[in-house]
This record gives structure tokens, sequence and C-alpha cells, in this order.
């Protein structure tokens, strides 16, 4: 259980910088902007931010589960 919660804590942690990085990259700026000016997809930026969004969630759930108590599903 401990090797596995400990995974589970270093996931979560790179899945909050990755989360971190993307809504610094401020993508609903970039939909004002011209297409031409666009440096990214801002629709691919939101697509990646729900996708770790729900990550950290699962991970999340799966924390709880380890824990002493917790249930499995």
């Amino acid at each position: 259980m401990s090797g596995e919660h400990e995974f589970l804590r270093e996931l979560k942690v790179e899945v909050e910088i990755e989360l971190t990085e993307v809504e610094a990259s401020h993508a609903e700026e970039a939909m004002r902007l011209p297409v031409t000016d666009w440096l990214f997809d801002p629709t691919n930026v939101e697509r990646e931010e729900i996708s770790l969004r729900g990550l950290r969630d699962a991970v999340e759930v799966l924390e709880d589960d380890s824990r002493p108590g917790g249930h499995v599903v």
C-alpha cells in the first residue's frame, strides 16, 4: 500500500504541475486574437486542461481508496 500511495502522490504532483502550466498559457486570451496570430490552438489547450483535471480527480479517488479505512471498488 505504501508504494502505491507514494506513486499516486507523485503522479498527483506531476498532474498539478502540468495543470498549472496549461492554466498559465491563457488559452482564452489567444481565442480573441486572429487565427493567424495563434502560437497554439486554444481548443487543444482546453482539451488538455479538461483531461488533466479528470486525471487529477481520478488520482484523488484512488488515493482515498488506498488509505486505511478507504473502500476499494
